[in-house]
């Protein structure tokens, strides 16, 4: 096995026992991106020189007997979480040329353990979508057909480490953007409950919907870094002060006891790919053989989730995104002389047009006459949505079902038709609505060779259920072996 192919932890266990050097490992990942990420385009900003410092200073630790799971380990960071002094652009021209002042709170846990940064991934910009197709840097192919989307918005992390361009990396989750381009790419893919982990450094697209959470090879290196990377944070108001577990002493054999829920409203959800249907049902007679109970539950509200959400999401965003005026930092138009006129043309230039879609859609649902009517309602509706999910999980441990409604589309199929897209979101958004954590594993492939994923949904903080059936699914199949590209 080549070392750019190792996983978290068995990558821990040669570090540990110094039969491989950080500094190793990291070149043959930096090598691996070389020779790899011209096809995919999983990077924006590969932090080569920095690595290999970081990976020196991790070799040091180690022959001084302090090995933590992380220490060496080359990792890959979504370019929407701050880390200072490397550029941090959300893949838009407005903020092209931003370098942070200072780390966000998963980084400095991250650099706590000693693992090494390997460089910043590609995004829809702000996060703003379903395919990466948004970027407004640099387009992603998925590595298992490079027509293909690699899945949205954190697709950069999940083509890096499905192409072994990293051991890991880190996603952020507003509507699903961890767990469907994790189904897309075949990779272990975590939305945390939300205030599991610190928003402080992640830069905002929707408050009180957005978290980070991880990409990994497998399910126990997602385990290893949600250890790292959970916690209360002072700096964040939405840190929930509780308790971590030690979330790998969840990744026990067997299902008994464990009841997963199956829910009704999604069966008859309309473009649900046949493919998409019979692995996900294959994954669910599986789970049940392995000593799950399946029964029915019903979301009643399931219907009014995408609507709730495209209206929750964008208003929010409007909000966040007037910071970016071409005054305190990122591009300015410097042709223009009057201040209204900057404004309009810095905002118009230095947006995409999906972001400058969901800022008109907000800023009006916010606007005077309209609050109660649109953002009021939605909200109302998002309380409805939270109520399903408690009555669902007083009957169940787990629900299962699709992360997306079909498998990865081809690249420029969908993107001037916004509403299928958004439809695309229509199995992970709830989880965000709600708060409660979500994970994508591989279930699969389509007739045409593409990765589909099952998505396991939780209650709050209810991670460990999730990974104990997630990993029990992973030892009885091999989806997660299999490779895309060479």
């Amino acid at each position: 096995m080549k070392l750019y192919e190792l996983t978290i932890h068995k990558a821990h266990e040669l570090l540990k026992q110094k039969e491989i050097s950080s500094a190793e490992l990291t070149r043959a990942v930096l090598d691996r991106i070389e020779a790899v990420d011209d096809k995919v385009g999983a990077y924006i900003t590969v932090a080569g020189e920095t690595a290999m410092k970081q990976a020196q200073l991790a070799d040091r630790a180690i022959s001084n007997g302090k090995c933590r799971p992380l220490t060496g380990i080359p990792l890959a960071i979504k370019d929407l979480i701050c880390t200072k002094g490397l550029k941090t652009t959300c893949a838009s021209k407005i903020l092209e040329n931003f370098i942070p002042q200072y780390n966000a709170t998963v980084i400095k846990k991250l650099n706590n353990q000693g693992a090494v940064i390997i460089g910043k991934t590609n995004m829809d910009e702000f996060a703003m979508g379903s395919s990466t197709e948004n970027s407004g840097l640099k387009l992603t192919c998925n590595p298992w057909n490079l027509k293909h989307i690699p899945g949205g918005s954190s697709g950069g992390s999940a083509a890096a480490v499905a192409a072994d361009m990293c051991l890991g990396a880190l996603g952020s989750d507003t509507g699903g953007s961890i767990r469907q381009p994790a189904s897309h790419c075949s990779v272990a893919g975590l939305k945390p409950t939300y205030g599991r982990v610190s928003r402080f450094g992640l830069v905002a697209f929707a408050s009180s919907l957005d978290q980070i959470g991880p990409l990994a090879k497998d399910v126990t290196d997602c385990a290893i870094l949600l250890n790292t990377v959970s916690g209360y944070d002072n700096n964040d108001s939405t840190s929930v002060p509780e308790d971590v577990p030690d979330y790998t002493a969840s990744l026990k054999k067997g299902l008994e006891g464990i009841t997963v829920g199956i829910v009704r409203e999604y069966g008859a959800t309309k473009g649900l790919d046949n493919d998409v249907s019979d692995a996900v049902n294959n994954a669910v007679s599986i789970i049940e053989n392995l000593g799950a109970k399946c029964i029915e539950v019903t979301l009643p509200h399931t219907e009014y989730a995408v609507a709730a959400y495209y209206v929750i999401a964008p208003a929010e965003a409007s909000s966040n995104l007037a910071r970016y005026d071409g005054v305190k930092y990122g591009f300015r138009d410097k042709e223009k002389t009057d201040l209204m006129d900057m404004y309009k043309s810095t905002r118009s230039k230095g947006f995409g047009s999906e972001v400058q879609r969901r800022i008109i859609i907000g800023t009006y649902c916010l606007s005077a006459g309209y609050y109660d009517a649109y953002y009021g309602k939605a909200s109302q509706v998002r309380t409805l949505i939270m109520e399903d999910f408690k009555k669902a999980f007083n009957s169940c441990d787990v629900i299962l079902c699709p992360v997306a409604p079909t498998p990865a589309f081809k690249i420029g199929e969908n993107v001037d038709d916004p509403l299928t897209m958004y439809l695309s979101d229509i199995f992970t958004l709830s989880a965000n609505l709600a708060g409660i954590p979500g994970m994508s594993v591989p279930c699969g492939f389509s007739k045409a060779g593409l990765p589909i994923g099952l998505q396991i949904m939780g209650s709050h903080f209810g991670e460990e259920k999730i990974l104990k059936t997630a990993y029990n699914f992973e030892q009885a199949t091999d989806f997660h072996k299999k490779k895309p590209i060479s």
